[in-house]
């Protein structure tokens, strides 16, 4: 089973910038992420990985935007750092899909090196 993935990452705090990371999926690193309870969210091809309870860090503002621009409607405040992952039909993990990274390129003004 291959836990390496390509990741699209959206920190939080807008200092940081957006950026493509190699990722070894497991709970460690997925418990990193989020730096408490692992909340998930998802969307036809991709998902996304975050902090569920959202009281240890600021509003990601660019994770609701890019979450919202794909077509889902997002109830609660994202916070902290968000990790998008792809999605296989056969409802594995993926690498980001490439429709995402490009979202992401054109909403956030910057290029990705996927």
């Amino acid at each position: 089973m291959n836990t390496s993935f390509t990741a699209l990452v959206v920190p939080g705090p807008l200092a940081h910038p957006v950026h493509i990371l190699p990722v070894e999926l497991d709970r460690a690193a997925l418990l990193r992420v989020a730096a408490g309870d692992i909340g998930h969210i998802g969307g036809t091809g991709w998902h996304a990985y975050l902090d569920s309870e959202g009281t240890k860090y600021a509003e990601n503002l660019r994770a609701e935007v890019l979450i919202r621009e794909v077509g889902v409607d997002v109830e609660a405040t994202i916070h902290g750092t968000a990790l998008f992952l792809g999605e296989a039909e056969s409802g594995e993990h993926a690498d980001a899909p490439r429709h995402l990274i490009r979202l992401a390129e054109q909403l956030f003004d910057m290029p990705l090196d996927a």
